[in-house]
């Protein structure tokens, strides 16, 4: 029995493990900012109702079961024992009460998306394979106000109204990624990382960019869109690789 069986009583098991495998490898990665940045998961039809982690919990140590429930349209959710994170609960209570479509949304300050988003112009161009994924499926909020708490998560849900954009490049801030399932959603975040390190690096050396044009890019993007399982599969293995180390991930 692999430690993934290893289900308690609990429900959305099969998602809780999901989620805290995300978290566990966004640490390993190094995208995490120490005991911020927040996952959540939509759990209910309209997507009100959402796991997230825990208050002030590191990546690295987050369990399926220490995952908390809570419901966006609940008005008292900060005021009740093991209450999110303020600026989670703005961020992410704002994204599922706005975008049902954001089943699953990763939030990160992860160097370079972030890095990417202090720039003047945080557009990412077609420059290799990786960026031409997000080619027309990103949108750049330019209007930070500080910390997420509700207003400003509120004003952020209001920019992800074209459900074909499925980044949001958060100036001054970060990313926040969002998806069908945690493991689109992962596989997505993953490759935007890749994406703005290849952009950043280019930019160092200070020579002129080969840009894709338009019509291969959004070829590309389409054909990336389409290509069969590999975001299952990608979060497959690393489930696999988290359970040869006999991480408590899935407990």
């Amino acid at each position: 029995m692999t430690v993934t069986q290893l289900a308690p009583n609990m429900d959305h098991w099969a998602e809780r493990v999901d989620l805290a495998a995300a978290f566990r490898w966004t640490a390993r990665l190094n995208m995490h900012e120490g005991v911020a940045n927040h996952f959540s998961l939509a759990i209910n039809e309209d997507g009100t109702r959402f796991l997230i982690n825990p208050n002030q919990m590191h990546f690295a140590r987050i369990k399926a079961s220490d995952l908390i429930e809570v419901d966006a349209n609940d008005p008292d959710t900060l005021s009740k024992p093991g209450a999110p994170d303020p600026t989670a609960w703005g961020l992410h209570g704002g994204l599922h009460r706005h975008c049902p479509h954001a089943r699953c949304a990763m939030h990160v300050h992860s160097i370079h998306a972030t890095v990417l988003a202090c720039l003047a112009d945080s557009s990412l161009p077609p420059i290799d394979q990786n960026c031409a994924t997000f080619f027309n499926r990103y949108v750049i909020d330019d209007g930070y106000g500080g910390l997420a708490f509700e207003d400003e998560g509120e004003r952020c849900a209001q920019l992800f109204d074209d459900p074909k954009k499925k980044v949001m490049i958060m100036g001054n801030h970060g990313v926040m990624v969002i998806g069908d399932t945690v493991a689109d959603t992962f596989n997505r975040l993953y490759y935007f990382e890749r994406a703005a390190e290849t952009y950043i690096r280019a930019l160092q050396t200070g020579q002129k960019l080969r840009i894709l044009s338009d019509e291969i890019a959004e070829k590309t993007a389409s054909e990336l869109e389409d290509y069969p399982g590999q975001a299952d599969k990608h979060l497959a293995e690393l489930k696999a690789l988290l359970d040869a180390e006999g991480s408590d991930y899935a407990a």
